[in-house]
């Protein structure tokens, strides 16, 4: 119970059918984290359930923020939330959770779970396609899912609000949660500028003194930057070129300390490399095979051929050209609304 709509509906949906409903509160690096606890409470003790607040602050910051400063620093562009929902959510969460005899674990995520007929799960879309988020999922392991219930998966988010006021709850809860909980209104320039500025890790440190060039395609200097980790794939403001017509950042090579830019025509790719591919089913695909692939939250899937290398890592060719796919985020695969695993982009190359 995170203090938002999506979890106190949740909460409330189950405890109204009559299930045993525990609150868990997480601590763990966001932003305002004291009133998002205080709504918490508020939404528990308004249903009449009972809260425990565990605090995962050193975990969390262990394996989500240490590890999206580093991937952001080596001028990549990690997704914090994929990571947190399997190593803290779905990882760290489910396991106490589990091992303190609870049946499942309840979130607000829109997303659901359908049975397979064989006695597993599939995990697919939630009903609401604005709000969706199947592909934060992509990294959970399978064999969970038979101890994870959605109860918002088949209901839009006016549904939600409106039962939200049915059951009394307007007032006691939060708005929209944030996507990024320990950014707020925080860019993500400014938060790794202080977190690195008070970082103990050497290789955390490293963010400053990072300036660099920025360069064109063909390698011709167009200008000057204060460090990689300030730019992402697709981006146009702020880079201080003019020209005819836009430029975007392409490319970054923290190595060698470059923003690579180029024109829209230039971030269309039709191939990436993929490792880390992770299956919800026990059986994965018979490989080479075809899936839709999403590259980020709010990409479009696309039709792509997955094919194995053979060193653990795979190529995904789409049948057309996909703008701005970014190392470090992840590739979702798809058969229609069925969410069946992903992997992390390694490396994109033009058509």
């Amino acid at each position: 119970m995170s203090g938002g709509v999506d979890s106190a509906v949740s909460a409330a949906l189950l405890h109204q059918a009559g299930a045993e409903v525990y609150g868990v509160f997480m601590r763990l690096a966001q932003r305002e984290v004291d009133a998002h606890q205080r709504r918490a409470e508020a939404v528990a003790a308004y249903l009449g359930v009972p809260l425990t607040v565990l605090d995962l602050t050193a975990p969390f910051r262990a394996g989500v923020l240490d590890v999206f400063t580093r991937q952001y620093r080596a001028g990549l562009t990690p997704n914090p939330c994929v990571i947190c929902n399997r190593r803290i959510k779905f990882g760290l969460l489910w396991q106490q959770m589990i091992g303190q005899k609870a049946d499942f674990l309840a979130t607000g995520h829109y997303a659901r779970l359908l049975t397979d007929g064989a006695g597993g799960f599939t995990l697919h879309r939630g009903l609401d396609p604005g709000k969706d988020q199947s592909y934060f999922l992509c990294r959970l392991r399978g064999e969970r899912l038979s101890r994870i219930l959605f109860p918002l998966g088949a209901k839009t988010k006016a549904e939600v609000y409106r039962r939200a006021a049915v059951l009394g709850l307007s007032g006691h809860h939060g708005g929209e949660s944030q996507d990024i909980c320990f950014l707020g209104a925080q860019s993500v320039t400014d938060f790794l500028t202080i977190t690195s500025s008070g970082a103990t890790d050497t290789s955390l440190k490293a963010t400053k003194n990072s300036a660099g060039i920025i360069v064109d395609i063909t390698g011709r200097e167009l200008g000057r930057h204060r460090g990689v980790h300030g730019y992402t794939i697709g981006q146009r403001r702020g880079l201080g070129i003019s020209d005819a017509t836009p430029y975007y950042v392409v490319a970054l090579d923290a190595v060698r300390k470059l923003v690579i830019v180029g024109k829209q025509q230039d971030l269309m790719q039709r191939e990436i490399l993929i490792c880390e591919l992770n299956w919800l089913s026990a059986v994965s695909p018979d490989l080479p095979a075809s899936f839709l692939v999403q590259l980020r939250h709010r990409h479009q899937p696309a039709p792509a051929l997955l094919t194995p290398v053979g060193d653990g890592t795979f190529i995904v060719h789409f049948a057309e050209p996909q703008r701005a796919p970014a190392p470090g985020q992840y590739a979702a695969l798809y058969r229609k609304d069925q969410l069946l695993g992903g992997g992390e982009i390694m490396i994109c190359s033009r058509p």
